[in-house]
């Protein structure tokens, strides 16, 4: 479908007459990735999995895209497919995008995936210590760019020009009073090991949130839901209230 002079990609799959789930993957992940839940759900629920722009079969922005870019960009889709009132599955970027969404628009119910929500804290690291002497080294700060591909992210370095000035936009944004403001039942899987975002992260996420609970998925990482998929979704079924669905069959 054609959004704001882009090409993006979804699936839709799933139970018609149940409620719309909506599933927004990761940085540098695609729809397929979701589909670990998608399709473990589909008999109940009418999912929609979205690529977001720059990832997968989507187009990638022209100019360097705001995650409320991205809120745009869902926003309009899911009108012109006359989805309302959805519940929004986001892991990590997919989950900053689940946030600025929810924030702004009436959601039945969201679940974060260990979704960062502001700017990492880090102490002065070798790094950024380096990246920092670098530029104030003549001629080699007029190599910023390059040495950034060198001392950054393994998520950076990978990242065409444009998609690079988006990560840093969206890592930058902090997304504290958007989550103040969120006011649906909301449920924070995170894995006891990542390492991303730490369970320290979600914890503060619930105490600053109208309505929210932690499941904390112990021995699993960033990607508990791949980990532990089975586990998760039994999660998602009771948060989701799925017996009261099998009941009414």
């Amino acid at each position: 479908m054609k959004i704001k002079d882009l090409e993006i990609n979804y699936v839709q799959y799933g139970n018609k007459k149940g409620k719309n789930i909506i599933l927004l993957h990761g940085w540098g992940q695609n729809i397929f990735v979701m589909d670990t839940i998608g399709k473990k759900l589909e008999k109940y629920f009418n999912i929609t999995n979205i690529d977001l722009p720059g990832f997968g079969k989507s187009e990638t922005p022209k100019e360097a895209f705001t995650i409320y870019d991205y809120r745009e960009i869902i926003d309009i889709l899911l009108n012109k497919l006359k989805i309302n009132n959805p519940i929004l599955i986001g892991h990590s970027f997919g989950g900053r995008v689940a946030i600025a969404y929810a924030a702004k628009n009436k959601v039945d119910k969201l679940v974060l995936l260990g979704a960062p929500f502001r700017k990492k804290e880090t102490n002065n690291s070798f790094k950024l210590k380096l990246f920092k002497f670098l530029k104030k080294v003549p001629i080699i700060n007029l190599l910023e760019d390059w040495v950034k591909t060198k001392v950054g992210s393994s998520d950076y370095r990978e990242a065409s020009p444009v998609m690079r000035e988006i990560l840093v936009n969206v890592v930058n944004q902090d997304l504290t009073n958007e989550l103040k403001e969120i006011d649906c039942p909301t449920l924070l899987i995170w894995g006891s090991l990542d390492s991303e975002v730490s369970i320290e992260e979600a914890k503060y996420a619930e105490s600053i949130m109208k309505n929210a609970g932690i499941a904390e998925i112990e021995n699993a990482t960033h990607f508990a839901f791949i980990e532990q998929n089975f586990r998760v979704i039994k999660i998602l079924e009771n948060f989701f209230e799925v017996d009261k669905s099998r009941r009414k069959k």
